[in-house]
């Protein structure tokens, strides 16, 4: 192992301890400005309802009686703590007190009965997370506070058709997108960066459209056509081909669903339930494909949230349609549920979970919030939390057996399958399940159907349709008054008239509702989306909140005129992609120093953005670079008709030459693979993942039996005698770069070849497979360069 691989480790251990410890000293945990937006919505899904239910009473600033001179209705008092001490010590679970009295290790709290082993789950994840907190740093009440000025909260307001801005330089804009973008720089008095160079565009081009490198010829083709420079007259021409030819290719719809898993929260088990069982998902596998499917076909977005909320509801002209609609409803059905025992509110986490994932995913505002009071920033109240929650109460959520695990979750039914024929046990699993013991009995399966018919997870409306009384503190056996069935009101959210029937759920009109085009929001989250894939950042920096809490768009019109043109163009994903990538602001190069300065953030998108491959392109690339990967579609699942827990099982994971989005994806046991590279945890919607950089990485790709192996094939490739060591270098750099070396690094690389082919002379001189192993440590380095790893 390289020496830098020892320098790393040690250095970390005690700067991270050295952190800790002063958090405690200081007597801090993260402050609402520092928090990120996954753990602030794990704080408001699962630490804030549970405080609000079971702990202000006692202990918030308008309790009757202050228990133990203790508030937890702010960070700042459960850091300073009661009588006792500090309430918790960020970081470090097992020595807070809060914890201590959640487990009834000395303290008990509450007194009546402990909580649900779930939620006292999810404080120690909470802590051991750094207690993320969003709240104000002052006592606060549990009351709902009055709702913010609706004038300043652009994402309440109706959809503007803005006209596009007039520029002084006319002759850069290739857009009316263009032409907004300019007209920001030029108030800014910012200058546009130089445009990129042909080869970069088009590997940019290719792994944005279709997740997967050009070839070397590729690239010499495209460069000689546009003339070695972007503004030569052919090169319009030669963009314009490229970018048709990679939206109609198949690995399209790979690249850009799993975009949309990342909103949906796909996978293939249930997660740990916080009993520490983990069942699988048997069948998600044909949401996947439905989500493939349904980008490469370019299904209009309006119909795709229509399908995903109410598929089960649409009518169909043949079987086969009618399977995709109800593989569709698998959407709401995915969610990672806590366990069914000892909790009375499992039902209505369920329907939280749906909440939230329309809300944050379809939205982007954050409803969930509004469970257990009037949002606190946005105007969202409990209301109508509850008046969707209606929707979902009366939809029976169709999850199957959960590995016969009553404890887990209830059995459920499945979609039945007409057109899709049931697909056995995948073989590459048999002597791991033929050995599995269950340790406990699974229950007798309720229902395991014909044998002919495919499977699905989904939903359907319930036998019982009825109005979702208002729980008090998002306690389901409080209950209040009952909400009427229906839909945000607030602004231009309350123009749409979609009553919701008496004998229907409302999920069509909840559907309708989502995708009609005077509702300004989805259009408006799913071009921000698109836009975010492509330069890095979106036009709001926070895709799933477009909130108070969220940021505020660096350009409001060019959202809005966006939105306009992509129902206007009738919702094709693949026609605003289209738009955006032939923009010149899309063309720009990434390293303009000058750029840099003027725009360090990139605020005003005066530069493309550099950006690291996610974890799913860089797999990819490495086994594109190998001459591995095998890219036809990978059929079904390895779980495929296994219903069991996951967590008993080990390392469910095998060797796969397929592309990424087929990988075997179980919360809580995420492919190996990919996990260093800031993989989301498929529990909550992920609009935009981190791009944190860590010590793991680094490791992986130094020590990971895949990179290892795939370099192992990579060398193969290279290693024909009669080919000039010279020759094969600049194979190797064609085959990982796309390009051809510099006599600088063809000299670099036979000098490194030479030097590790001396040093194995000398300790392992009977080796034969000396020169094999020095050319797989020369692929190696190819295959972990920031040049194969960063798209600029």
């Amino acid at each position: 192992m390289p020496p830098a691989a020892f320098i790393t480790a040690p250095c970390l251990f005690p700067l991270a301890l050295a952190c800790t410890l002063l958090a405690s000293a200081l007597g801090c945990s993260l402050c609402a400005g520092e928090i990120t937006d996954s753990q602030r919505h794990f704080f408001e899904a699962k630490i804030r309802p549970a405080l609000v239910t079971h702990c202000y009473e006692c202990h918030a600033a308008d309790s009757k009686k202050l228990g133990g001179k203790l508030l937890l209705d702010s960070p700042t008092e459960m850091l300073s703590g009661g009588q006792s001490g500090p309430a918790l010590i960020p970081g470090d679970p097992d020595s807070s007190l809060l914890l201590q009295a959640l487990r009834y290790d000395g303290l008990e709290m509450p007194p009546s009965k402990p909580l649900p082993p779930a939620i006292i789950a999810d404080f120690e994840q909470w802590i051991r997370m750094g207690a993320p907190d969003p709240r104000p740093s002052g006592p606060t009440t549990a009351k709902p506070s009055a709702t913010a000025d609706l004038a300043s909260l652009w994402a309440y307001q109706a959809r503007q058709s803005p006209p596009t801005p007039a520029v002084s330089s006319v002759a850069w804009p290739r857009s009316s997108s263009d032409s907004f973008i300019l007209a920001a720089m030029e108030r800014a008095q910012l200058p546009p960066s130089p445009d990129a160079t042909p080869a970069t565009l088009i590997r940019r081009l290719y792994f944005d459209l279709i997740g997967l490198p050009p070839t070397a010829d590729e690239v010499d083709t495209f460069v000689a056509a546009c003339g070695q420079s972007l503004t030569a007259p052919s090169a319009e021409l030669a963009i314009q081909t490229l970018v048709d030819q990679l939206l109609q290719s198949p690995h399209f719809g790979e690249r850009w669903g799993r975009h949309w898993l990342d909103v949906a929260r796909y996978a293939e088990s249930n997660g740990n339930d916080g009993l520490s069982r983990n069942p699988s998902f048997p069948h998600a596998w044909r949401y996947r494909d439905y989500v493939i499917a349904a980008f490469n076909e370019d299904l209009p977005y309006h119909r795709f949230i229509t399908e995903q909320i109410a598929g089960d509801l649409l009518a169909a002209d043949t079987p086969a349609q009618r399977d995709r609609h109800l593989i569709a409803t698998g959407f709401l059905a995915l969610c990672a549920k806590p366990a069914k025992a000892m909790n009375e509110n499992f039902e209505m986490d369920v329907v939280a979970d749906q909440i939230d994932l329309v809300g944050s995913g379809l939205l982007g505002l954050t409803i969930a919030c509004a469970r257990c009071h009037d949002h606190k920033t946005d105007p969202i109240s409990t209301r109508e939390y509850y008046a969707i929650a209606g929707i979902f109460k009366s939809t029976e959520t169709l999850w199957g057996a959960a590995a016969m695990q009553g404890l887990t979750a209830p059995q459920t039914p499945l979609h039945q399958l007409h057109a899709h024929s049931n697909t056995g046990p995948h073989p590459a699993l048999d002597a791991i399940f033929a050995a599995y013991k269950p340790r406990r009995p699974p229950a007798k399966a309720s229902f395991s159907y014909p044998p002919e018919n495919g499977l699905a997870m989904g939903v359907r409306d319930a036998k019982t349709i009825a109005d979702c009384a208002l729980n008090i503190a998002g306690e389901s056996k409080k209950l209040g008054p009952k909400i009427p069935r229906g839909f945000l009101q607030t602004a231009a959210f309350g123009d749409l008239d979609l009553p919701v029937p008496a004998s229907a759920s409302g999920r069509l009109q909840l559907a309708q509702w989502l995708a009609h085009p005077a509702n300004p929001q989805p259009a408006r989250v799913l071009v921000n989306r698109v836009w975010l894939h492509l330069f890095g950042q979106g036009i709001v920096r926070t895709p799933d909140d477009f909130g108070v809490f969220g940021d505020r768009p660096s350009h409001p019109a060019l959202l809005d005129h966006l939105a306009t043109r992509f129902i206007a163009e009738g919702w094709s994903i693949k026609k605003l992609i289209r738009h955006l990538v032939l923009s010149r602001t899309y063309r720009q190069a990434s390293d303009h120093p000058t750029s840099h300065d003027t725009d360090p953030s990139n605020r005003w998108f005066t530069r493309q953005s550099l950006r690291r491959l996610d974890a799913e392109a860089l797999r990819d690339a490495i086994l594109a670079c190998s001459g591995q990967l095998d890219r036809q579609p990978a059929q079904g699942s390895l779980i495929q008709s296994r219903d069991v827990l996951i967590n008993e099982l080990g390392n469910l994971h095998q060797p796969s030459r397929h592309r990424s989005v087929y990988l075997l994806m179980l919360r809580n046991a995420m492919p190996p693979e990919l996990t260093p590279f800031n993989l989301p945890d498929a529990v909550r919607v992920t609009g935009q993942r981190d791009t944190s950089i860590l010590a793991t990485q680094a490791l992986y790709l130094l020590n990971n039996p895949f990179l290892i192996t795939q370099s192992q094939h990579f060398a193969q490739r290279l290693l024909d005698p009669a080919t000039p060591s010279a020759e094969r270098v600049r194979t190797a750099y064609r085959a990982a770069f796309s390009r051809n070396p510099s006599p600088q690094e063809i000299q670099r690389a036979e000098s490194f070849l030479q030097e590790v082919e001396l040093t194995l002379v000398s300790s392992q001189p009977n080796d034969p497979q000396r020169t094999l192993t020095a050319w797989t440590t020369f692929c190696q380095a190819l295959l972990a360069s920031s040049e194969l790893r960063y798209l600029d």
